[in-house]
C-alpha cells in the first residue's frame, strides 16, 4: 500500500514508559515488543519526510474524582499520572523537534484535544495507526478518526496489547468496522 507523505500522518498511539517499560505502572511485554517495529516505521516516516503525531495519556490526579461512571483509576489503578515519568515517551523512540505531541486524557486521542483541527490544517486525509494497547485506546483513536472521516489504517506488527487475543481482536474488528489493516512490510512510505 502507498501513501502520499503530504496527505499521510504516522499517529504513534501511547508508547509511553507506563506501558511500555518493565517498571511501569501498567506494564505490558506486548507493548515493550512494540518499541522496535514503531521505531522502525517512525525512521521510516521521518525519512519520507511524512508528519509524525505522538499521543501521551496523562491523566491529573484528581482526573476521575468526581467521575460518574468513566474513571480509569478505578478500572486500572493509577496510572500515566500527570508529570510523572510514567507519561513519558519511551526513550528508544525518536521524537523529532518537528513531531506533533497531543495530550489526552482518554482512551480515545481525539476526545478533547487539538488532534482533528491540527490534521486538518495540515491536509492531513489518512493516518497509519500502531502504538498501545491495541484494543483499547489505538482501537478507540482509529474508530474515532474514521467516523471524523479520516481513513485510519492499523499497522498490526506494531501494536502492543496484554494478550494476544487482544490484538487479533483489535485487528479483526478494526478491519471491520472501519478501517484498513496491513503490516510494516506491506506498507510503503
Amino acid at each position: 500500500m502507498d501513501y502520499d507523505a503530504d496527505s499521510t500522518a504516522l499517529v504513534v498511539v501511547d508508547m509511553q514508559n507506563g506501558f511500555c517499560h518493565p517498571d511501569g505502572s501498567l506494564y505490558a511485554p506486548g507493548s515493550e515488543d512494540a518499541i522496535e517495529p514503531v521505531g522502525d516505521l517512525v525512521d521510516r516516516a521521518h525519512d519520507a519526510g511524512m508528519p509524525v503525531v505522538y499521543t501521551r495519556d496523562v491523566h491529573p490526579p484528581e482526573q476521575f474524582d468526581d467521575a460518574h461512571y468513566y474513571d480509569e483509576f478505578d478500572r486500572w489503578g493509577e496510572h500515566v499520572v500527570e508529570d510523572s515519568w510514567d507519561t513519558e515517551i519511551v526513550d528508544d523512540l525518536t521524537v523529532a523537534d518537528d513531531d506533533h505531541v497531543v495530550v489526552k486524557h482518554t482512551y480515545d486521542a481525539f476526545y478533547q484535544t487539538e488532534l482533528e483541527g491540527w490534521l486538518n490544517a495540515h491536509g492531513i486525509d489518512d493516518l497509519l495507526i500502531c502504538g498501545t494497547l491495541a484494543n483499547v485506546c489505538v482501537f478507540h483513536t482509529a474508530g474515532s478518526a474514521g467516523v471524523r472521516d479520516f481513513k485510519p489504517v492499523v499497522i498490526e506488527d506494531a501494536l502492543g496489547y496484554i494478550e494476544e487475543g487482544d490484538r487479533e481482536y483489535a485487528v479483526d474488528h478494526c478491519a471491520f468496522l472501519f478501517g484498513e489493516v496491513t503490516t510494516s512490510q506491506e506498507l510503503s512510505i
